[in-house]
């Protein structure tokens, strides 16, 4: 499509830093202060944050239009995380750090959801729309495969600034190009009279709830795997195991969205969660870290298609002067999921190993099945939006 090669690679560029963020927070706060609680808990305050305020950024983006929203916004976040940074240190106040922390979860831009409005504005009623989903999916989990290794080399063995320092470079740079491409950016629509925000639409709430079990999955998986790998004596290759879970979800992305399907998006969506629910159980039940790559490689398989799906449905429920705040649920979702999954796949590892607290994940992955299966209903959809 004309236009659509600039803006994925700028989108692609300014969403490195998802995956880079938490883990460089984690880096420089623990190696200035040496206290992993301290800087476990100023990650997930940026994490919270960010989950808190990602519709309301998507809703501004919906009445004001992306460039004019996403500059001042990306502007602020260079700003607050050069503060965090400089508030890193043992010397200031800790209350200054956390609030730098607020400041800049509160200013990330949601990219990805702007990358797929701009998707779905270009491709609109068309079988390419599904294709172009997919290759996002795919996208974002290149991100999550190279980027804390990116991270986590730059910060241990460059500077322990250097990781956030590339995250701010490549948020601020890739964000900014992004903007400058206006040919392709959606029209505002004006949202009538009384019109309240995506999340009251059943669908949509069904859907946020089990993004939310889901990433209560991912928070739980990247602490205890960790740990994990600590127990056997090969926490080096913690790394390994949680690209190889990001990996599975890279593959099926290529294979899913290069498929033409026949069953509906809700047959789809709660088939992939019932998918990824069995897929959790091997990592329960394996003690050999490289059996586990290869359990950790299969349970990743079903997040791609859930994906997917997921803003394909949101793409159909969703009015299209609300989209962009409807897309961004689905980030907040899986935010809010991945701090309560660390916190609570943290203490149950503690308290019970690692290889016990996987039961925790699967639990969520059950959970997120079942709303997924028992809600299905509300996840009936229109027929495809003709191309505007």
């Amino acid at each position: 499509m004309p236009g659509a090669k600039g803006f994925v690679v700028a989108g692609f560029v300014g969403r490195m830093p998802m995956s880079m963020l938490g883990i460089g927070v984690v880096l420089l706060i623990q190696t200035l202060t040496g206290s992993y609680a301290m800087a476990g808990a100023v990650a997930a305050t940026v994490n919270l944050s960010y989950a808190v305020a990602a519709p309301l950024s998507g809703r501004l983006v919906d009445r004001f239009g992306q460039a004019r929203v996403i500059v001042p916004f990306v502007l602020a976040h260079g700003a607050a995380l050069t503060g965090l940074m400089f508030c890193a240190g043992p010397a200031v106040p800790r209350w200054a750090l956390f609030a730098a922390g607020v400041a800049t979860g509160a200013t990330a831009v949601s990219l990805g959801s702007l990358v797929r409005a701009r998707w779905s504005h270009l491709l609109a009623g068309t079988d390419l729309l599904h294709a172009a989903f997919s290759f996002e999916s795919v996208a974002d989990e290149v991100v999550f495969v190279a980027g804390p290794a990116l991270v986590t080399a730059l910060a241990t063995m460059v500077n322990p600034y250097a990781g956030l320092v590339v995250a701010l470079t490549c948020t601020v740079v890739g964000t900014l190009a992004f903007a400058a491409q206006r040919g392709t950016e959606p029209p505002v629509r004006p949202a009538g009279g009384g019109a309240g925000s995506p999340i009251t639409i059943p669908g949509v709430a069904l859907m946020s709830a089990a993004f939310c079990a889901m990433g209560a999955v991912f928070g739980s998986v990247d602490l205890i795997t960790v740990a994990f790998a600590d127990e056997r004596g090969v926490k080096p290759a913690a790394g390994l195991l949680l690209a190889a879970f990001a990996a599975g979800s890279m593959f099926s992305g290529l294979w899913y969205g290069a498929r033409r399907w026949r069953i509906t998006l809700r047959s789809r969506f709660a088939r992939a969660l019932a998918v990824f629910a069995a897929g959790m159980v091997p990592p329960a039940l394996i003690g050999d870290p490289r059996l586990m790559a290869v359990a950790l490689f299969v349970a990743g398989t079903a997040i791609s298609p859930t994906v997917i799906t997921g803003y394909s449905l949101v793409e159909r429920l969703v009015p299209p002067a609300l989209l962009t705040e409807g897309m961004a649920w689905i980030s907040t979702s899986v935010g809010l999921g991945v701090a309560l999954g660390a916190w609570a796949g943290g203490r149950l590892t503690d308290a019970f190993g690692a290889s016990n607290a996987y039961v925790f994940s699967l639990g969520c992955a059950l959970l997120a099945a079942a709303i997924g299966a028992t809600g299905s209903a509300w996840l009936r959809t229109p027929v495809a939006r003709p191309k505007s």
